[in-house]
């Protein structure tokens, strides 16, 4: 970049976030997206649903989703899949 800072962009935020709330992205990586996350409150936002999504999925069991739920939500990533 012209002005030698690097920076990431909203969209690579998006893309970066499961590796970001996993930890699992090299600390230079982590560090942008943590400094645009900082000053976007758009992308504060989106990171912070994401978390709160995470953590509220992650309580559900299987047996708690009823079989045609299931069998709905699978269908729909199969075609999404196709797509």
């Amino acid at each position: 970049m012209a002005d030698g800072h690097e920076h990431v962009s909203c969209q690579a935020v998006v893309e970066l976030v499961t590796d970001y709330l996993e930890q699992a992205l090299p600390p230079h990586e982590a560090a942008l997206v943590e400094q645009h996350i900082n000053f976007c409150e758009g992308c504060d936002w989106y990171v912070d649903q994401m978390r709160r999504t995470v953590a509220t999925v992650g309580r559900i069991e299987e047996g708690h989703v009823p079989p045609e739920t299931r069998d709905m939500l699978l269908a729909a990533f199969r075609e999404w899949r196709r797509s």
